[in-house]
């Protein structure tokens, strides 16, 4: 039996990480959380409002780049497991800024395993390090295939490369020092909870308020889109299940192109919101594309299922129509966050000093 009780969980304001540490901290009562979060542009503790008074959860405000802090809340908490998520995670973003998505990304996970080694050394028996990653550090697929876990890594934006170096990090830290550690690759999450620079959410909120939707190129761009909810169950069994040193790749089996998504978004919100069919697709507006834009990502989860038995429990224009609720019925999150309140909710329950 597995000695997991004292959990560190990193990025766990963000959208996978709040997700994860709901799921977590609801299920296993048993043991106790420490979420860090640095709470930057889409860390948001309002997605935690109904765990934060919980006994077996704690929050504190900090960040990887910081090994001194990492190091005292090693030495404060004696962490026997760590659930590594927090991550700088839009590409635009890393287009414009790459040096951010370097110091967060690379630098902050060293910290991190760094913090680990020390602390767990001579005694690492029973202790986990998960590293979650995307899929796009395998690159961009033509119209067939699918990646693997042995795909040879070919980042093509800063964010996918910063990425594909903290899963070198990681793996080097197992190989090197014996670092029990667990990785995983996901696909492109969707869901309730998600900041709205990220094409559902983005779209559902500009269909609400009817400003345009803009799609890079001719939008035949292809994702594999995975429910975060699915995720975070997958996270749950690897964390648990999965073998020390393996990889994980997690996908939804949900191929759609850009331009069918938002079709299939405008089809079901012209529905909920009572209005005309066709009116959201007249919002439709092409704009430049990115660059370094990969054309397709698809996962094959064949060895998560076949060695510890998870598979997606939803597919798309199910879990759309999920995502799709939950922005209607919580307004008020929406508001929060696209006019930068949200920001404010860490200094009402924490104060700032």
């Amino acid at each position: 039996m597995l000695n997991l009780h004292r959990i560190l969980i990193t990025g766990g304001a963000g959208f996978i990480g709040s997700q994860l540490t709901r799921f977590m901290v609801t299920k296993y009562p048993q043991y106790q959380f420490v979420n860090l979060d640095a709470l930057t542009y889409a860390g948001n503790l309002e997605n935690l409002r109904e765990i934060e008074k919980t006994a077996n959860y704690e929050f504190i405000k900090g960040d990887i780049t910081d090994a001194v802090l990492l190091n005292e809340l090693f030495s404060k908490y004696d962490f026997t497991a760590v659930l590594h998520c927090a991550a700088e995670s839009h590409v635009d973003r890393s287009i414009s800024d790459p040096l951010a998505f370097v110091r967060t990304n690379v630098l902050g996970t060293v910290n991190l395993l760094q913090a680990a080694k020390t602390h767990w050394w001579g005694k690492m028996d029973d202790k986990i390090f998960y590293h979650i990653s995307t899929d796009e550090v395998y690159g961009s697929l033509g119209a067939e295939g699918l990646f693997t876990e042995s795909t040879a890594y070919d980042p093509r934006s800063p964010y996918a490369a910063s990425k594909a170096s903290s899963d070198h990090f990681v793996r080097a830290y197992h190989h090197t020092y014996g670092l029990p550690v667990k990785l995983s690759n996901c696909s492109n999450n969707y869901g309730p909870y998600h900041f709205p620079e990220k094409l559902i959410p983005l779209c559902i909120h500009n269909i609400i308020n009817r400003k345009p939707l803009p799609i890079y190129g001719k939008g035949e761009n292809v994702r594999d889109w995975l429910y975060v909810e699915d995720h975070v169950r997958a996270i749950d069994v690897i964390f648990h299940q999965g073998k020390i040193g393996e990889t994980y790749n997690i996908g939804g089996h949900n191929e759609w192109t850009n331009i069918a998504l938002v079709k299939e978004l405008c089809r079901q919100m012209d529905t909920k919101l009572g209005r005309q069919p066709g009116e959201s697709e007249q919002l439709i507006t092409f704009v430049k594309d990115r660059a370094g834009h990969d054309l397709r990502y698809a996962i094959d989860a064949s060895k998560l299922y076949r060695e510890l038995g998870w598979k997606p429990s939803l597919q798309f224009e199910e879990g759309l129509s999920r995502t799709i609720d939950w922005y209607l019925s919580n307004p008020e999150w929406l508001e929060h966050v696209t006019s930068g309140a949200y920001k404010g909710y860490y200094d009402k329950m924490y104060g700032d000093g």
